[in-house]
């Protein structure tokens, strides 16, 4: 059996502070998005300015990075290579870049999704606050 580590809320607070202020350093309104690993959402952030869609596109990303261990931006590139038949996998719907996973140790601990400004940006911001954790 594995034991494995998980996100506390100490450390989704550091992520959230971290991403907060990358985008605030650069006067971005955004949504940030924290979830667990089972893509359950564990933190919503909407920055004042950030349009309301952004709060539903954040959680998507960062549920879609998380489930799949993986980047969002993936998803994206693989169907904008024309497999197009990854528009239909259940349960994740964030196919967009701006969804980053917390990993450790090679396992995935959840993923922070970002969205309100230019998709390399939103990544920016989410890379920032996962930093936030000395990983």
């Amino acid at each position: 059996m594995k034991t494995s580590s998980v996100l506390e809320l100490s450390d989704i607070k550091k992520i959230a502070a971290a991403a907060e202020a990358e985008a605030a350093n650069h006067q971005w309104n955004v949504t940030i998005a924290v979830v667990d690993n089972g893509g359950h959402l564990l933190w919503l952030q909407r920055l004042d300015g950030a349009a309301p869609v952004s709060a539903h596109i954040a959680t998507s990303k960062a549920r879609t990075a998380a489930l799949g261990c993986r980047e969002s931006r993936l998803y994206e590139e693989m169907i904008n290579g024309g497999r197009t038949s990854f528009l239909s996998v259940p349960a994740i719907d964030g196919l967009l870049e701006g969804g980053v996973p917390i990993m450790k140790n090679g396992l995935c601990l959840g993923a922070v999704g970002v969205s309100g400004v230019k998709s390399t940006e939103d990544v920016q911001i989410a890379k920032a606050g996962i930093a936030a954790l000395g990983l």
